[in-house]
């Protein structure tokens, strides 16, 4: 088997201790690439999303902490939508700074509690 990257470690280990303090809530996956961020709250126990917002419908172009802040407004309001209201942070393999930290924070402040 090959060798993990550092990546996909801290990945697994964040997705491992969320799985034991999750307790049932839907989780906030965050992936961010060069050009955009992505957010996905996704239901483990039905195995489905349940809502999503990306910078790809994002008026504010880029992937910038300003992209990241909007995409973050617009989890919580589809959050709001499909009747979430509690989920768990997963940062995936990303720090939890700057751009992935600003979405983080405008989803809270959307009404997202974490």
């Amino acid at each position: 088997m090959a060798k993990l990257s550092l990546f996909e470690r801290r990945r697994r280990r964040v997705r491992t201790a969320l799985r034991e303090r999750a307790g049932g809530k839907p989780r906030l996956s965050v992936h961010r690439t060069g050009r955009h961020i992505y957010a996905q709250i996704i239901d483990d126990a039905a195995g489905r999303t349940v809502a999503a917002a990306s910078t790809l419908g994002v008026s504010v172009s880029g992937a910038n902490v300003a992209a990241a802040a909007e995409v973050g407004k617009q989890i919580a309001e589809a959050a709001k939508k499909a009747g979430v209201t509690t989920v768990v942070f997963d940062r995936g393999g990303f720090l939890f700074h700057g751009r992935v930290k600003a979405l983080a924070d405008a989803a809270r402040e959307g009404g997202l509690e974490f």
